[in-house]
C-alpha cells in the first residue's frame, strides 16, 4: 500500500472510530423512543438491570472505540509509551465492560434467538482477545499481544460496521427486522477474517 494511501485509510479508520465512539451521546441525550429504543418493549426498558447493561455497553464501548484506534499509531508508541500504555489498561477495562454488557443484552435481542447468537459470540470473542492481549503484555509477549489487540478491535469495530451495513441491508430487504438479524453476524465476523488476515501478513506469531 502506498504512504499515501496508507494515511487515507488511517484518517478514515479514526474518523470512524471518534464519530461512533460519540455515538452513544444520541441516546443519552435523546429521548427513549430513538434508535433500538424504539423496538423494545416496556417492560424490558423498565427493567434496571437491562439499563445498567444497555448504557454499560454503549458508554464503555464508545470509550474502548475512542481510545482503541490510537493504540495502533506506532509513533505514539514510541514517543508516548506511558500514555500507551495507560491508554491500553482504559481500553482493556472498557472493552471487558461493555462486551460483559453486551452478552447480557444479547439475551433480549430484538430479531430473536438468531440476532442474540451473533451478538453473545460477538461478546465472548470481544473479551477472550482482550484478555489474551493483557495477559501477552504481562508476559513480555509484544508480537501476541500486538496479534490479538488486533482481533479485539476488530471485535470492538463492529459498532462501526454496524451502522454501515444496518442501512444498506434495510435498503436490500426492505425490513429492519431481517437487516438487524443478518447484520448481528456480518458486523463481526468478516471484521475477524481481516484482522486474521492482518495478522498473517504481519507475519504475528500468536500462542
Amino acid at each position: 500500500m502506498k504512504p499515501r494511501t496508507n494515511k487515507f485509510a488511517w484518517v478514515a479508520f479514526g474518523m470512524l472510530a471518534i464519530a461512533i465512539g460519540f455515538y452513544p451521546l444520541l441516546y443519552i441525550l435523546g429521548g427513549r423512543d430513538m434508535g433500538l429504543l424504539a423496538t423494545k418493549p416496556e417492560e424490558i426498558l423498565s427493567s434496571l438491570p437491562w439499563n445498567i447493561a444497555f448504557y454499560g455497553h454503549i458508554v464503555f464501548g464508545g470509550i474502548a472505540l475512542l481510545v482503541g484506534w490510537t493504540q495502533f499509531s506506532r509513533e505514539l508508541r514510541r514517543k508516548y509509551l506511558k500514555t500507551h500504555r495507560n491508554l491500553g489498561k482504559v481500553y482493556v477495562s472498557a472493552a471487558l465492560i461493555s462486551a460483559a454488557c453486551g452478552i447480557y443484552l444479547s439475551f433480549y435481542a430484538t430479531g430473536g434467538w438468531i440476532t442474540g447468537l451473533g451478538f453473545f459470540l460477538l461478546g465472548l470473542f470481544w473479551i477472550f482477545f482482550t484478555v489474551r492481549a493483557y495477559t501477552a503484555i504481562r508476559a513480555g509477549d509484544l508480537t501476541g499481544h500486538e496479534g490479538y489487540m488486533i482481533y479485539s478491535y476488530a471485535a470492538c469495530f463492529a459498532a462501526v460496521s454496524l451502522r454501515i451495513w444496518m442501512p444498506i441491508l434495510i435498503l436490500i430487504f426492505g425490513d429492519f427486522l431481517t437487516a438487524y438479524r443478518i447484520v448481528a453476524w456480518l458486523c463481526w465476523v468478516p471484521n475477524l477474517i481481516f484482522a486474521f488476515y492482518w495478522v498473517r501478513g504481519r507475519g504475528l506469531q500468536l500462542g
